[in-house]
């Protein structure tokens, strides 16, 4: 243990436990880290004739940040110098040494994104829940649109070619959509494929179900997938919301059995919910589907953390 400088320790009068510091706290106690490090370390530089790499777990330790709070490479940088929680977090005595600049922040995540590690990160999140956790054999789907920038006032005079516009309503829409398969008891993601926005939700169904289904929720973008259904997931029965209004027509005893559905399918709205409201992934930062689909998968790993995290804390304490 290295002893702390005055920088670090201070000598404030008064304190009180930030529900940031409290978040880290929580998220200290339930990521994998040796887990997750073990899987960067064979792609990461390795010690020289140059200047010393900073550490694995430090770097990982400040591209999670980046997704909790939604911080681009710079603005991670200044929280960090602003921030005397996230240093604790990462491990950074200002009393010693400087913090990782954005230069170094930006190389590591490019270096996760070149070897595609977030699918291995997401992975090895769904290991590490599996031992605790019982997963339930009903699968929820659903799609959410992530929106791009759709301003053309950049150096090339157009929009991301990789983006595509969708209409959701009266309303358009530019950008990305996530199709997320969740279980149905523990509300945890167990698998999630990035589109533009344009693909339909039952185009990448088949991607979603892992084949041990017993049951199938999802909205009425689904109809008229069962044959999907029965090929991918043969003991699966179909609980896809039907449709209710035929010709004006409304079919009461339809809307009724949907209405049933929707109690159960509504629970795949809490893992979207973390993602887009609590780590503020609603928009897109980069340009391109494959970096924001990395980021994507990040985000689910740690969006399944999130939700299961006093679940975790509680078998840690036992």
């Amino acid at each position: 243990m290295k002893q702390l400088t005055l920088a670090t320790v201070g000598f404030d009068r008064y304190a009180k436990t930030t529900r940031r510091a409290a978040f880290l706290a929580e998220m200290e106690g339930v990521v994998p880290w040796s887990a997750l490090c073990k899987l960067i370390e064979p792609f990461y530089p390795k010690p020289g004739n140059g200047r010393r790499p900073i550490g694995v777990e430090r770097m990982l330790r400040i591209y999670l940040l980046q997704q909790w709070f939604n911080l681009s490479d710079p603005a991670v940088e200044e929280a960090l110098y602003d921030s005397l929680a996230m240093r604790r977090f990462v491990g950074v005595d200002l009393g010693r040494e400087a913090v990782p600049d954005e230069t170094t922040v930006c190389r590591f995540r490019h270096l996760l994104e070149e070897h595609d590690l977030g699918r291995q990160l997401f992975g090895e999140v769904q290991r590490h829940l599996a031992k605790g956790l019982k997963v339930a054999t009903g699968t929820i789907v659903d799609a959410t649109i992530i929106n791009a920038p759709s301003s053309t006032k950049n150096a090339g005079k157009a929009r991301d070619p990789e983006m595509h516009q969708t209409k959701k309503g009266n309303q358009w829409y530019f950008g990305m959509k996530g199709h997320f398969a969740v279980d149905s008891r523990r509300k945890l993601i167990h698998a999630v494929v990035a589109t533009p926005a344009n693909v339909a939700d039952s185009t990448v169904l088949p991607d979603l179900l892992h084949g041990n289904e017993t049951r199938v929720w999802g909205d009425q973008a689904y109809r008229g997938q069962r044959a999907v259904i029965r090929q991918h997931a043969p003991r699966a029965r179909d609980f896809v919301n039907r449709r209710y209004r035929h010709h004006g027509v409304v079919d009461e005893v339809e809307r009724a059995k949907n209405r049933t559905k929707s109690k159960v399918r509504a629970k795949v709205e809490h893992p979207i919910g973390v993602i887009k409201r609590v780590f503020g992934f609603a928009k897109v930062r980069y340009r391109g589907l494959r970096k924001n689909a990395h980021r994507l998968r990040v985000a689910c790993a740690l969006a399944n953390l999130f939700i299961a995290r006093r679940h975790l804390l509680r078998c840690h304490v036992a």
